[in-house]
């Protein structure tokens, strides 16, 4: 068996920066084996409500059926790397259970390693890795081709589509096939969406339970003025709402006002004040979104949870996952914000990110930290991506110029 070394000196670029993230989680790639995180009942109920269900229909017409006598798997996961479907040639679906490929398992690139579902989801690109690329030994008899899947309005990533095989699942045309199959079923998303924001004509039947099309969200990162989205409507809020909307939200079994007195103001203020500020918020809420997330009172709490990148940010982080923390990570949270609970955050997440990318992570995800606002002037950061950089790197004359800039300052 070849040495670490010697393997990542024949890898592709892209796969051995993949390698390099994955020794990080696993130093013997013979350890690395993905954990089952979803029971049937948790896993019914996830797939049920997650936007990929709305579209795949598409992916059962386009890749499923007529790959079912082809000797080969199509596999559909969440922006986290958990497979959510597994569909295909028979036989080769109980081949693939035997290194734990089917639903409910989780292949990130931080649980199996170097695989396409999770290198792709890491990268944000369309991703083939051909047997003894995977770092995983149990894998090396497999090759497959996997391509994200972004939402039509956002361009987050909502998952990935993945087809898994011999040779052929490598193949040109099979990448041109999953890139057309998710194009497709991105442009069915987009159609269903405009249908339901489209004015409703009355209906004689009652239709039947659907898929959601959206995860209601809170945007707090890189802006003062959070972006509520519900079904389908964006509601951008003010400086004073966004932060009290942002602490309801990371506190889901609610606050007193007293609690939120302490967490929004920066100066004592009376608990009159905030009662006040939260019933304009209610109306505003009641108003533009209807009744589905006014906020409860005593204590004050939304009705239901909603998806904050803030949390996915730090989510991600203690997975492991520094390249996706990354992509999701748009800026400091409500970078003027003076709330105490919401400073308190933004330093926390902040150090978070900071100390993982140092501590842990490759020099692509350092220098994808490095291009942050907040990263401009940290001299530790931008020193360790010049001992990182190989000696002949062209990248080293941008990082030098930098760490004189940065001295030039301090001087």
């Amino acid at each position: 068996m070849r040495a670490q070394g010697e393997v990542l000196d024949i890898l592709r670029p892209g796969v051995k920066e993949s390698w390099q993230r994955s020794l990080q989680h696993h130093p013997n790639p013979d350890d690395a084996r993905p954990a089952l995180v979803f029971d049937d009942a948790d896993l019914q109920a996830y797939r049920a409500s997650h936007p990929l269900a709305s579209i795949m229909p598409v992916i059962q017409r386009l890749l499923v059926e007529p790959g079912r006598e082809s000797g080969l798997l199509v596999a559909v996961g969440d922006q986290l790397g958990r497979l959510l479907w597994v569909d295909g040639d028979p036989e080769l679906r109980r081949r693939a259970e035997d290194m734990m490929f089917l639903p409910g398992a989780d292949w990130s690139e931080n649980s199996i390693g170097t695989s396409a579902p999770g290198t792709a989801l890491v990268t944000g690109r369309s991703v083939q890795i051909a047997g003894a690329e995977h770092f995983s030994v149990q894998v090396h008899p497999w090759s497959c081709t996997a391509v994200p899947v972004h939402d039509p309005d956002s361009g987050a990533v909502l998952g990935v589509v993945d087809i898994t095989g011999k040779e052929e699942a490598v193949a040109v045309h099979t990448l041109a096939l999953v890139q057309a199959t998710v194009a497709a079923a991105q442009a069915q998303l987009h159609v269903e969406r405009l249908q339901v924001r489209a004015p409703r004509k009355p209906r004689t039947s009652v239709p039947g339970p659907r898929p959601s099309l959206y995860q209601d969200s809170l945007q707090i990162l890189g802006t003062d003025s959070a972006v509520l989205c519900l079904g389908g409507s964006r509601l951008q809020l003010s400086p004073r709402h966004s932060e009290l909307m942002a602490l309801l939200a990371l506190h889901p079994r609610g606050l007193t006002a007293e609690e939120l007195a302490v967490l929004a103001y920066p100066e004592q203020s009376s608990v009159g004040s905030v009662r006040a500020e939260m019933l304009r918020l209610r109306k505003l809420l009641a108003r533009e979104t209807g009744a589905g997330m006014v906020p409860q009172s005593r204590p004050y709490r939304l009705p239901r949870e909603l998806m904050v990148d803030a949390g996915q940010v730090r989510s991600c982080l203690e997975r492991g996952a520094y390249r996706l923390a990354l992509n999701i990570y748009r800026g400091e949270v409500l970078p003027h914000s003076q709330a105490p609970g919401i400073t308190e955050l933004r330093r926390s997440l902040s150090s978070v990110l900071r100390e993982a990318v140092l501590a842990d992570a490759g020099i692509e995800t350092l220098l994808q930290y490095l291009r942050l606002p907040e990263a401009a002037d940290d001299g530790e950061a931008w020193h360790l991506a010049l001992q990182l950089l190989p000696a002949r790197s062209p990248r080293r004359a941008g990082v030098v110029a930098r760490l004189q800039r940065i001295e030039r300052d301090l001087a």
